[in-house]
């Protein structure tokens, strides 16, 4: 394992950071692996699973069972880290220019229509090496202004030729569910059988550019932008996986997420098993929990006015139209409202507080019709 450190602040500045990326395996030598935890820096249990790849990624790199190159980011937030309001970790949004940290990555793509002009051949392979380099170039040309930004173009300098990018995060309170984009939904549907995921969401544009988009987004987008006249695959198998809710942070939890993504990688040949038995044991996949459905069927449930939230619904379960998932109390005039499903689907995510106000988000359905447009993440 090799270590590195990279500087986040600029000169004369009243803080410093800097982010800490381990190296496992060889590059160049096969498939590359990006990984990093807790981009939103609040949101813990990926910080304890990393603490588990660390330790398996190592014995494998000693063994010489790593068949490529692996980047593990065991913190990617050191400035969402440090920032905290009234004694309240606060690490989801940018406290100087109140951006999230997940979101205004910058889209090579825009870049790469114009560079790659002329360039792009029949030879697939050959587009794809030359596609990462124009990559590289694109985020090396990035100037930032903030610490944050320069955070992102970090990130995006270990990531964006990468072919497999597992990006943890968790939600508020929820099960386990994975985001992807719609080209990659054959590559990661083993994954979200391996994870237990209760929900795959997949889009071919969230919006806001979040980090996992930034890096497999492209590939897609340049395919249509030359509408088909060169072999352009979705070469980065790139995916936010949401590892239940913020409270969820143990071993048990940790030990298994971290043996599921070992799993994941060995499947694709980037680690390398013990033995035939060991390699045999890897290709056994669990029944999966779901199915993939549209990030565009998902419906956010937002609070008509402000009360006591008491849930109905247990995470998991599976809803109807109609059907009640929380009751909100006025607890002035005593008044309920009951909170209701709009969709069919799988009931997966849930605010955590328990008096809310008007607006506020309190639930998300995982629907199989696609009927939203625009921006479908949260903020």
């Amino acid at each position: 394992m090799q270590v590195h450190k990279h500087p986040i602040s600029g000169p004369h500045s009243n803080a410093a950071f800097e982010l800490t990326s381990l190296h496992f395996g060889a590059p160049g030598a096969g498939k590359k692996v990006y990984i990093q935890a807790s981009l939103h820096a609040d949101e813990v249990p990926g910080m304890l699973v990393a603490q588990y790849l660390r330790k398996t990624l190592t014995a494998l790199d000693a063994a010489g069972r790593i068949a490529g190159e692996v980047i593990l980011v065991p913190a990617a937030n050191p400035i969402g880290l440090a920032q905290a309001i009234h004694g309240a970790a606060f690490g989801r949004f940018d406290l100087t220019t109140g951006i999230n940290f997940n979101r205004s990555y910058k889209h090579v793509a825009d870049d790469l229509k114009k560079s790659l002009a002329g360039l792009l051949g029949q030879d697939a392979d050959a587009n794809v090496r030359l596609i990462r380099e124009h990559a590289r170039a694109s985020i090396a040309a990035w100037q930032p202004s903030t610490d944050a930004d320069t955070l992102k173009k970090t990130l995006m300098t270990l990531a964006v030729d990468a072919d497999i990018v597992l990006d943890l995060h968790c939600d508020n309170e929820a099960v386990l569910h994975i985001y992807a984009g719609t080209p990659l939904a054959e590559g990661i549907a083993p994954l979200s059988a391996i994870m237990g995921a209760h929900a795959l969401l997949l889009a071919y544009q969230a919006g806001g550019e979040p980090f996992d988009e930034a890096c497999s987004r492209l590939w897609w987008d340049l395919d249509q932008h030359f509408e088909g006249r060169y072999p352009i695959p979705a070469a980065c198998l790139s995916t936010t996986i949401e590892l239940r809710g913020e409270m969820e942070v143990s071993y048990a939890l940790a030990e298994r997420d971290a043996a599921g993504l070992i799993q994941f990688l060995t499947l694709n040949g980037v680690l390398q098993a013990e033995d035939a038995a060991a390699a045999a044991a890897a290709a056994v996949l669990p029944a999966p929990l779901c199915a993939a459905t549209p990030l565009e069927g998902v419906e956010p449930l937002y609070a008509p006015h402000a009360g006591i939230l008491v849930y109905t619904r247990e995470l998991g379960a599976h809803v109807a139209p109609g059907d009640a998932v929380a009751d909100l109390i006025d607890p002035v005039s005593g008044e309920t409202t009951t909170i209701r499903a709009g969709v069919a689907g799988v009931f997966f995510a849930r605010s955590a507080h328990r008096h809310v106000i008007r607006g506020m988000n309190v639930g998300k359905v995982a629907g199989a019709q696609a009927y939203r447009a625009g921006d479908l993440l949260s903020q």
